[in-house]
């Protein structure tokens, strides 16, 4: 009789540390952490950096001109990549921009950093550009890519 008590505990005990493991496993999948792939925004960004810069020169009879730029003036982006753009302004005041088809808009200032967050959902080539050095009459045109492939 004894014999299958001891069975019968061993049983029990087998049990109740399954029990416990799944428990622990279901904590540890319902608060995200143990399937990283279906937390939302599992994979951090990947952060791209970016500065304003100038390009400045004087002219045979005298005349500076200027053209500011974004460098690197193309990034390449997979799609469905989630993306942390960090902006230093080093030449320039001001900087308002926009990413078209991307619904960003932004400001980058002289000495300050500027971030956007997105998500390359869709292919294609999009536009930042600018708003105050538009054309050349401007320092301009002030334009980067970010190619979504």
């Amino acid at each position: 009789m004894s014999r299958v008590w001891i069975v019968k505990r061993k049983h029990l005990l087998i049990a109740v540390v399954v029990l416990g493991l799944l428990a622990s496993g279901w904590l540890y999948v319902s608060q995200g952490s143990f399937l990283p792939a279906l937390a939302e925004n599992s994979t951090p960004a990947r952060t791209i950096h970016m500065v304003v810069g100038e390009f400045k020169s004087t002219t045979a009879d005298g005349k500076t001109i200027e053209a500011y730029r974004w460098d690197p003036g193309t990034i390449l982006v997979k799609q469905g990549e989630h993306i942390r753009l960090s902006i230093y302004g080093v030449n320039g005041e001001s900087h308002p921009f926009i990413i078209e088809g991307l619904n960003i808009s932004g400001e980058v200032k002289k000495g300050k950093e500027t971030v956007v967050d997105f998500t390359a959902d869709k292919e294609g080539i999009y536009r930042i550009i600018c708003l105050t050095h538009a054309d050349i009459a401007h320092g301009g045109p002030m334009i980067g890519y970010i190619v979504v492939d």
